[in-house]
């Protein structure tokens, strides 16, 4: 996975305060393909957000997938998570880098601005991510991002890009032909009866273009 670790179905956390459910939740999504998983809490205290975050980590490493933690540069230096995610009002990536080290993986957000992705990638982001492409119900005042952002950033960003926004199965497939690496997807995860089979659709999606990538590698 660390040749090109940001590829596939990112499964971004819903909030609650229910550690067993949301272990459940997450064991089933990476038994569903899931590659990574973000952590994303804003309303749990900070002790409970640690211990979620450290049940979550221990889930990643049995799976051989990555915890990435969102905003909280402090949370993923002390649970040594592989990485975090970074908001416009976060630290800056420059300095969570200085924070976490060379082996960290910082992913930025950068809504549906290229010249914020191109800001990110020369100040040491790993990978960006662009939304929302689809209305959020998590964040339904979110700035759109249109399709051909993608195609944009594709052409000249050297990074692993994410799409995200009201991703479904019905809708994502068009993001990955657009050029997105991966998809983070919350509710179309975990807001459904059954999580794993959302995720295995997710994950399917890929299926096309990973052989069209073997392909090329064959040739």
């Amino acid at each position: 996975m660390r040749s090109k670790p940001i590829s596939g179905l990112y499964a971004v956390t819903p909030e609650t305060p229910d550690a067993d459910w949301l272990c459940a939740r997450v064991a089933t999504v990476l038994e569903g393909g899931a590659r990574i998983i973000q952590y994303r809490s804003k309303g749990v205290d900070a002790r409970r957000r640690r211990q979620q975050a450290g049940r979550l980590l221990e889930l990643c490493r049995a799976r051989a997938a990555l915890l990435i933690v969102n905003d909280d540069v402090v949370l993923a230096r002390e649970l040594r998570a592989d990485g975090v995610h970074l908001g416009r009002e976060d630290t800056p990536p420059e300095f969570a880098r200085e924070a976490l080290g060379d082996a960290a993986l910082i992913g930025v957000s950068c809504y549906n601005s290229l010249a914020r992705a191109r800001e990110a990638q020369i100040n040491g982001a790993n990978y960006v991510a662009f939304g929302s492409f689809f209305p959020s119900a998590v964040k339904p005042e979110a700035v759109r991002a249109p399709l051909d952002l993608l195609r944009a950033a594709r052409a000249v960003l050297d990074l692993p890009i994410v799409a995200i926004g009201g991703i479904t199965p019905d809708n994502g497939r068009s993001l990955i032909e657009a050029g997105a690496d991966a998809l983070a997807v919350i509710s179309a995860l975990f807001q459904v009866p059954d999580s794993g089979a959302a995720a295995r659709i997710l994950t399917s999606l890929f299926a096309a273009r990973d052989e069209h990538l073997s392909v090329d590698a064959d040739t």
